[in-house]
């Protein structure tokens, strides 16, 4: 593997693990727990979570996967391209969904300041505390699948799921 300084870009040069084949109970496990983390909540803001999170953490694979999928449940192309800059497009979202991207800008970067109290109040204040727990849970369940695409060296666009 490389970095490019200039760009910032890596360039996977070395074979990476499969994860799923190498480490089949992680895998699983982390699987069970995405997938416990989505009960209840609405798809659509699923993937308004997990493609944040995704550009959060520069992961093309992850944030590629996600787009497809949010169109293929009716998301509009007008709102995916907003996600990136939802702060600066605040009308293209529900308040509903602004918490829940607030939260997952402070969940995705805890190390820069926390999860600050108002932050979390408001959260609070647009979703029930089952609601508000499944979120965290997805919020750390799409890091987790980020963190693993980055390290496994996962390629955008490719049919590997």
């Amino acid at each position: 593997m490389t970095t490019n300084p200039s760009t910032h870009t890596i360039q996977v040069t070395a074979p990476r693990p499969e994860f799923a084949k190498s480490a089949p109970k992680p895998f699983r496990a982390l699987v069970a727990f995405d997938a416990a983390a989505r009960e209840g909540l609405d798809p659509g803001l699923v993937e308004l979570i997990q493609i944040r999170a995704s550009h959060l953490n520069h992961c093309a694979y992850c944030l590629h996967m996600h787009t497809d999928d949010a169109r293929k449940a009716g998301e509009s192309e007008d709102r995916l391209h907003m996600v990136a800059v939802w702060r600066e497009a605040r009308h293209f979202f529900t308040a509903r969904e602004q918490a829940a991207l607030a939260l997952t800008d402070a969940v995705t970067l805890v190390a820069d300041a926390g999860v600050p109290d108002d932050v979390h109040a408001e959260a609070a204040a647009r979703f029930d505390e089952r609601e508000l727990s499944r979120i965290i849970a997805l919020i750390c369940t799409i890091n987790a699948w980020n963190r693993v695409a980055l390290a496994t060296g996962k390629v955008a666009g490719t049919d590997e799921r």
